[in-house]
């Protein structure tokens, strides 16, 4: 008998014509002890799946079961981490992990629950914050305390449901590793709900897709056949690793192209040039006439020894210390590094948005003093008006950089790019109707319709679930390949960094932060996520992205000959990888 089954459920919200099927025929077996992931889309139906083993959702149909006992509600034989922290703030991390102790244990002395409380404290790391409140502590360090008052209710089973998608890369790649641990020493029955293909491969030992919704249902398994302990730099370099994320994201990707390709829009894009970028039939400002002639292409976006300094009570800070950097014209850039590095801050400076401190930014031979039509800039926070529809906030910019297009030209470059970015359905919902990430699509939608000179992204996909990440990056890759506009792109994702660039610039830690290393991706385009896996160059480039960053976790100023040897290593990989090819 299975320690946890679930056999044929189902689940649908809503009545009469407005319902929903979400989950549909959900059969699934776990032996004690056993770590399986569950990956899946946005809005595939994994929190509801998740609830529904929690007891804190009933079934249509079907019936799950825990060692043969039918779930009926919630209880205290199930521990769950949501992706939410839900701590008291006015409550210590002591009293917030005991408060649960206390109700499972009444039976216990005092003593002996403040022993229980303490354990689980020091286990995930915490026992110097013991004394502090939520509100002193990190995003991550919140999360440790969720998952240590879920351990100390010594659950038989735990319910991790996306517990670290709203950290930070390296907060989260923290975390991971230290699930990894305590599961090894409490080896309790774990169920994890993830969008992150490595974070599954680290810590499970099967993972099974849940395909899009609604109706959905559970797909093909995978047997991570990987010894543990794991950790992230080593796995990177597992060849079992590679082939076995190549095979999960593949399938990922055909799943959500199948999806797609039913809702398949035939709009095509119309063949007009933004004032921007010239080609114009009437007469326009001379400025608008002088800004789009463009000579230049080696040297089309220039930073010379560009430094910001703050103001603080201790005296000026400097966050960014002579970034220097030159751009062809066309060219894709990703500038990656640790939180608190200043990628935003460079990005922010060449939007025109912040004041430079000392040096410049020179685009298309004009230095940037301001904001400008000619830099479309997308935040990883969406900003549109709340009261106009989706298809009207894009509209807003098409409009001024489109003057000599007619209105049906115009309104088909709002149609198209909405359509590329998945809001066929919800183009005339207001801003303020919109979820987060569709709202963010509205963003991306805005900034591709413009074809500015320059595209700048903070971290654009960053509010996104990992496979909805996939998707808008290749709508991205796709944008960029019909107008090779140049393009700098933050982001703290080694995979998005190698995908999108032609060159991955690596930022030291801040304060003073500076250029650490340019990593030339010389990978074929197109690019595609199943392609880019499948290339024999892929994990070396990888490897030494994910190395530079092992060495900054340290601190501003990692060993000289750490560095030296990060690029000697890819060149070594790459060579082997290419003779073993040949």
């Amino acid at each position: 008998m299975a320690f946890l089954e679930l056999r044929g459920v189902q689940k649908s919200y809503g009545e009469g014509s407005a319902v929903t099927e979400v989950l549909n025929d959900i059969n699934l077996e776990v032996e004690e002890g056993e770590f399986v992931a569950i990956v899946g889309f946005s809005g595939s139906g994994k929190t509801t799946l998740i609830s529904t083993i929690a007891g804190l959702v009933s079934v249509d149909s079907g019936e799950v079961l825990l060692k043969g006992e039918a779930i009926t509600g919630p209880g205290p034989d199930r521990g769950i981490v949501f992706q939410s922290y839900s701590l008291m703030p006015w409550l210590t991390v002591f009293d917030n992990v005991a408060l649960s102790v206390d109700q499972v244990f009444r039976k216990e002395s005092k003593p002996s629950r403040d022993t229980r409380t303490r354990h689980y404290i020091e286990m995930v790391g915490l026992s110097h914050a013991a004394d502090r409140r939520p509100t002193e502590l990190s995003g991550g360090m919140r999360q440790r305390v969720a998952v240590a008052r879920a351990l100390a209710m010594s659950p038989e089973i735990l319910l991790l449901d996306e517990p670290l998608s709203a950290l930070d890369a390296l907060t989260r790649s923290k975390l991971q590793d230290e699930i990894e641990k305590i599961w090894e020493q409490d080896k309790r029955t774990v169920v994890l709900i993830t969008n992150d293909v490595d974070e599954a491969i680290l810590l499970a030992d099967r993972i099974i897709p849940l395909t899009p919704g609604p109706q959905a249902t559970l797909g093909q398994e995978f047997k991570v056949d990987i010894p543990r302990p794991r950790d992230h730099t080593s796995l990177s370099a597992d060849p079992k690793f590679q082939k076995l994320r190549q095979q999960i994201t593949s399938y990922l990707i055909d799943l959500g192209a199948e999806r797609a390709a039913e809702t398949a829009e035939t709009r095509k894009l119309p063949n007009i040039v933004p004032i921007t970028l010239g080609g114009n039939k009437v007469a326009l400002p001379r400025a608008y006439q002088k800004a789009a002639a463009s000579p230049r292409t080696d040297r089309y976006l220039e930073f010379s020894q560009l430094e910001k300094v703050y103001p603080t009570p201790k005296g000026p800070l400097k966050v960014v210390d002579g970034f220097d950097l030159k751009m062809k014209k066309g060219e894709f850039i990703t500038l990656i590094g640790h939180s608190g590095c200043g990628k935003s801050t460079v990005l922010s400076m060449t939007a025109g948005l912040n004041d430079i401190s000392s040096g410049g930014i020179i685009l298309d031979g004009k230095e940037v003093t301001n904001a400008g039509p000619d830099r479309a800039v997308v935040f990883q926070a969406p900003s549109l008006f709340p009261w106009l529809t989706a298809r009207e906030n894009v509209t807003l910019g098409v409009d001024r950089v489109y003057p000599h297009a007619s209105k049906a030209e115009r309104d088909d470059i709002v149609a198209y790019y909405l359509e590329r970015v998945g809001l066929s359905d919800a183009m005339d919902k207001l801003a303020s109707e919109l979820s987060n990430g569709m709202r963010q699509r509205v963003g991306i939608a805005r900034a591709f319709a413009l074809s500015p000179k320059l595209l700048l992204l903070d971290e654009p996909f960053g509010m996104l679930d990992s496979l909805t990440r996939w998707e808008l990056q290749e709508v991205l890759m796709e944008v960029w390949s019909r107008t090779k506009v140049t393009a700098i792109c933050v982001t703290h994702d080694v995979d998005e960094a190698i995908l999108l660039a032609d060159r991955c610039v690596m930022m030291t830690n801040g304060p003073n932060a500076r250029i650490g290393n340019v990593m030339d991706v010389i990978l074929p385009r197109p690019r595609s996520r199943k392609e880019l896996l499948e290339h024999a160059d892929y994990y070396a480039y990888r490897q030494e992205l994910l190395e530079f960053l092992e060495a900054y976790e340290g601190g501003a100023n990692p060993d000289p000959e750490v560095l030296a040897g990060v690029k000697v290593k890819r060149s070594e990989k790459k060579l082997a990888a290419t003779i073993e090819a040949a």
